[in-house]
């Protein structure tokens, strides 16, 4: 589904990730592992174009992404969910789920929001309501319904539970065990696996911008 190779990523003069190799299959939920700073953020940054590559290669299925802009990428079913959710203030959480439908023109958006709300209902419940209003666990449920909007075959979701009461780092936990169920292709980033333990297929671990592959589920 995904692979990335040989990729180099510098901010200014600093390099921040160095020859990052890293696949991820049809159908698996793969985990990036690392502390704040590991250089996390910066791979799916990349990856959705929104960091200029030194060097590498992405491929997405028969689709090479380093020629495409974002919104191609995110057009190609390519969904992201920021580690700061990115929320715009002025729109309300379902104005805020619809933004990739608006920006890209996906078809079937009628029906994809009520697949997504059908997944996570509670979205739903408050999706008249500006996103300001809403506490830090349920920016993070917006921040996911708006990525599966547009992520119809892959979605990068950095830090989902990081930062917001456990009652809603479980929810979405559940919400990604939903998913692995329906055979979606996922890339999490995570500063640990707690959260992730029996969900993922296989994990890598980023250590100062390398990356390297610690264990795949299907090979134990």
């Amino acid at each position: 589904m995904l692979a990335v190779e040989g990729l180099d990523v510098s901010i200014g003069a600093v390099p921040i990730l160095r020859g990052v190799d890293l696949q991820v299959p049809t159908g698996a939920m793969c985990g990036l592992i690392g502390r704040n700073g590991a250089g996390k953020t910066t791979l799916m940054r990349a990856v959705m174009g929104l960091l200029k590559t030194q060097s590498g290669r992405l491929a997405f299925e028969q689709d090479e992404l380093l020629p495409r802009p974002g919104f191609e990428r995110a057009r190609l079913g390519v969904g992201y969910m920021p580690e700061d959710r990115k929320l715009v203030p002025a729109l309300t959480a379902e104005e805020n789920v619809m933004l990739p439908v608006w920006s890209t023109g996906i078809e079937n958006a009628a029906e994809r929001l009520e697949w997504v709300y059908g997944l996570m209902p509670e979205v739903k419940e408050f999706r008249s309501r500006p996103s300001t209003s809403l506490s830090g666990g349920q920016q993070k449920l917006v921040a996911l319904a708006r990525a599966l909007m547009v992520g119809r075959r892959l979605l990068l979701l950095d830090e989902p539970t990081e930062g917001i009461a456990p009652v809603l780092a479980r929810r979405i936990v559940d919400v990604l065990s939903d998913l692995k169920r329906e055979g979606m292709s996922v890339l999490v980033a995570e500063s640990n696996d707690t959260h992730l333990h029996g969900l993922l297929d296989r994990t890598y671990v980023i250590e100062r911008g390398s990356v390297r592959l610690r264990e795949e589920a299907s090979a134990a």
